[in-house]
């Protein structure tokens, strides 16, 4: 498996369990593989959907901000890779 880093956590909410990303490069889609790494942070999750400002889009790209649900805490910082089969 291929990881290629995409982004950035800038915001962790705990109750929706949604984190916003900033996407530095490349593009990320609905059904998209994302590896989450930081300093105690390493899970992988699918994404089921994205948002931007408040509206459910197919994809984002570099430049985006955008929430995602995830299946664990991530903190401020974590870096977000896309995972792609060789």
């Amino acid at each position: 498996m291929a990881e290629e880093k995409i982004g950035e956590v800038i915001k962790f909410f705990a109750k929706p369990s949604v984190a916003a990303v900033k996407i530095i490069q490349g593009q990320l889609s609905v059904g998209d593989t994302v590896k989450y790494t930081g300093h105690t942070t390493d899970f992988s999750d699918t994404i089921e959907s994205i948002e931007v400002n408040n509206s459910k889009v197919e994809k984002a790209v570099a430049g985006d901000f955008i929430g995602i649900k995830v299946s664990g805490r991530v903190r401020p910082g974590d870096e977000v890779f896309k995972v792609t089969p060789e």
